[in-house]
């Protein structure tokens, strides 16, 4: 019983594995569904056409042999007929005489094999007994056959199985042989009223249907083996340029730009290689173009940000003079001394953040990571944002864990992201308030920053990361921004391996969530914080806003150092 079971699942699995092997051939190969498509349109047509021409022959085929039989067995009663009206037979031995005599010669002279059963007709004297070549096939003849024989005129006939082992010459594993029974009447001299039947075989006419269906058979056996090579053929021409198109393709998406499709002859397929040849070199030469213009802007914008910080060096000397001095000039030179302190500042700025882009374009930008407790990062940030969060009138509230927060980031960089997304959050918050939160599990740690201010589109969420993208250009900006701060903080992120999204809703305040992995090597397969808020919790009022005293961090980290991360 185990064996069989252990049989029966290892059968079961191998089935399931042709299966799924036949599927899959099926899905990813155009050329296997064109092929088994075809098979199975040529197997049904072939299907219906044999079964309509093999009805057809056999019906043809009876059909003759009936009316030649029929035929036949006409012309040899009328002939019984004759011999038996033309006789002198005046005694009842006479008339058995000539009956049996005239069964031997009509059994004789037919044309193949036939019996021939002479009954008398009910009602009749039994004077001279029934005349029969085979006493065996008398139960072939059916009650209606003898009832229409003897109640009508003329012939009847019915088609009868005439068993095996009563046909001469056949084989008795056939069982039954296909035969007719034609039957009428005839008048014996002193005898009266006789019945006539003729039992003829159809085996040769049903072998000749076999042989016909057989010829038939490996026909359409071999026109379907034929159509499926002329379809894989076909198919396979046809597939193969496909197919070299779709890895030419694939290898120029993979950046080998030089890839080409073989070209052979001159037909459409040829045509289409050649279009697509000129479309990858067109690609070729319109991605080069592309990168040498982003070469020279990079260049531009890192030898532009270097020179400029020569000039803006003794710019920014003069400044500070002047801005330190301007409470002895008059009002309106003193405001222009602190306009332009101002302006220098946010110069300084857009500088940095130019050389910063520029060694992310060239890829010089590299990472050091150190084991840190990102709780003093978010601290930081939020100390530097709190002046800020102060003077536009936003609450800043932020939640920390309990547990050490441990992991492997540049704590300059994530900082910098951290500064960026609060800016942004609190000069979009429009005096509402603005939530960080900070959440870990095994892999990774995440940090959102939540305002409820004027929001965002999607669109403008898809957008929010592009370099001097703003959603609305007419906005006034009152915090000094480039336009280039949430660029660098997703290009910090992905220096770390990790995410930098946002979420917003039209009137309903923006998300932030920035995800990074607690380890170098971790691939990220979610956020330990959800993007899109659970619930809008109600802001605090004003009386309940509290800071957060950046000298209780490090006692906090002194405290919690060796516990485990929740």
């Amino acid at each position: 019983m185990g064996r069989a079971r252990r049989a029966w699942r290892l059968t079961r699995l191998r089935a399931i594995g042709a299966g799924r092997a036949l599927s899959h051939a099926w899905r990813s190969s155009l050329q296997v569904r064109v092929v088994t498509s075809t098979l199975a349109i040529g197997l049904v047509a072939l299907a219906l056409v044999g079964v309509t021409l093999s009805q057809q022959m056999r019906d043809g085929l009876f059909t003759e042999r009936v009316e030649l039989v029929l035929d036949e067995s006409a012309r040899s009663a009328q002939q019984a007929q004759e011999t038996f009206d033309a006789s002198t037979a005046a005694s009842v031995t006479e008339a058995q005489r000539l009956l049996n005599d005239v069964m031997r010669a009509l059994r004789s002279g037919g044309s193949g094999e036939r019996e021939v059963l002479l009954w008398q007709a009910p009602g009749q004297a039994m004077l001279v007994n029934s005349a029969v070549s085979n006493p065996a096939l008398s139960e072939l003849v059916s009650d209606d056959l003898r009832r229409a024989t003897v109640e009508g005129s003329g012939q009847r006939w019915q088609s009868v199985g005439w068993p095996a082992s009563g046909v001469g010459g056949q084989a008795a594993e056939q069982g039954v042989v296909p035969a007719v029974m034609v039957g009428q009447t005839v008048t014996v001299p002193r005898a009266g009223t006789f019945e006539l039947y003729f039992l003829y075989n159809l085996q040769p006419e049903q072998e000749r249907l076999e042989f016909l269906q057989r010829m038939l058979s490996i026909g359409a056996a071999a026109l379907v083996v034929l159509l499926g090579t002329m379809t894989w053929l076909v198919t396979r021409q046809v597939v193969r340029p496909v197919r070299a198109a779709a890895q030419a393709a694939e290898r120029i998406a993979d950046g080998h730009l030089d890839e080409r499709m073989p070209v052979r002859g001159v037909d459409e397929l040829a045509t289409l290689g050649r279009s697509f040849n000129e479309m990858a070199q067109g690609l070729q030469e319109q991605i080069g173009r592309m990168e040498e213009l982003g070469t020279l802007q990079r260049r531009f914008v890192s030898d532009v940000s270097h020179e400029l910080r020569t000039p803006l060096t003794t710019i920014r000397m003069a400044g500070e003079v002047l801005h330190g001095a301007r409470h002895d000039f008059e009002p309106s030179i003193k405001r222009s001394a602190e306009l332009m302190q101002t302006q220098l500042d946010r110069f300084e700025d857009l500088l940095a953040d130019l050389l910063e882009i520029s060694r992310f374009d060239a890829g010089a930008a590299t990472l050091d990571a150190e084991d840190r407790d990102v709780r003093e990062v978010v601290g930081a940030a939020a100390d530097h944002a709190f002046p800020l969060a102060e003077h536009r009138g936003v609450w800043l509230s932020v939640a920390l864990p309990d547990a050490r927060c441990s992991a492997d980031i540049d704590p300059r960089r994530v900082e910098r992201i951290l500064r960026n997304l609060l800016d942004n959050a609190i000069e979009h918050a429009d005096g509402s308030t603005v939530a960080v939160t900070l959440a870990a599990d095994a892999q990774a740690i995440a940090v959102t920053v939540r305002d409820h201010g004027v929001g965002m589109t999607e669109e403008a969420a898809a957008h929010v990361f592009d370099r001097f993208w703003r959603a609305d250009p007419a906005r006034a900006r009152t915090t000094g921004g480039t336009g280039l701060g949430l660029a660098i903080s997703l290009e910090d992120a992905h220096l770390h391996g990790g995410w930098l999204e946002a979420w917003g809703r039209p009137g309903g305040g923006a998300c932030f969530r920035l995800t990074l992995p607690r380890r170098a090597g971790i691939r990220l397969q979610g956020s330990p914080l959800p993007l899109v808020p659970v619930e809008d919790p109600e802001p605090p009022t004003a009386p309940e806003r509290q800071s957060l005293d950046p000298a209780a961090l490090p006692e906090l980290d002194d405290e919690l150092d060796h516990q485990e991360v929740r």
